[in-house]
């Protein structure tokens, strides 16, 4: 099998075109102005990615919120997906709305580094790739095809990166909405004395906390 660099965090997202259950889609747009959550699984009609892809769905508008978008992917056709969201929706009253792409010619699949040898060659891992509005890379997870992923750590990590950018803080060990938040280490002397002045939580001279 052909062997292509996986994106790592810090790159731009590839972009590309494919056709989706919402039509044709290119990337670049998608993600125009909005977080990005894409995400593999390995193939329609299978029990552990339905509890998967209904999770997300079930989950879809309240990740509106958050100015984030979902995309999924399978190697299967157009057909087939079309079929899996009739069948998840007449059995479980649960409608997959977000585009879930058709990547029947691997295409996408290796642009992302989602198809792994070692676990399989013609079925996708389980991603998940969080890309920020500048369609760069951010957090990546992989899970094999049999362990299905954690959606509480899906959201934790989403919002984790949302607080860290937004207050230019780093997120400790375990972190959750409404906890505090490491402050950036001093550089200067100047810096780590200012620092025994604030109202931080010191652990440490260079291991402080404070609330966002």
């Amino acid at each position: 099998m052909e062997v292509t660099q996986m994106p790592r965090i810090g790159d731009m997202a590839p972009d590309f075109e494919a056709i989706t259950t919402i039509g044709k889609l290119k990337f670049s747009d998608y993600n125009k102005g909005s977080w990005v959550i894409l995400f593999s699984h390995p193939a329609d009609f299978t029990p552990v990615c339905t509890t998967e892809m209904s999770g997300f769905a079930l989950e879809e508008e309240e990740f509106k919120k958050y100015n984030t978008k979902l995309m999924g992917l399978s190697i299967d056709s157009i057909h087939s997906h079309v079929a899996w969201v009739n069948n998840v929706k007449k059995n479980m009253g649960i409608l997959m709305k977000f585009p879930i792409i058709a990547d029947i010619d691997m295409k996408v699949s290796k642009l992302y580094g989602m198809l792994q040898p070692g676990e399989s060659e013609t079925a996708a891992v389980r991603a998940v790739f969080f890309i920020d509005p500048n369609r760069k890379i951010r957090l990546i997870m992989y899970y094999p095809l049999n362990v299905g992923r954690n959606m509480d750590e899906i959201w934790r990590s989403l919002k984790a990166l949302q607080a860290a950018d937004e207050h230019k803080v780093a997120l400790p060990l375990n972190w959750k909405p409404g906890e505090k938040a490491i402050v950036p280490p001093p550089k200067t002397v100047d810096e780590m004395e200012e620092r025994e002045k604030s109202d931080y939580e010191m652990i440490d001279f260079y291991l402080a906390k404070k609330s966002i």
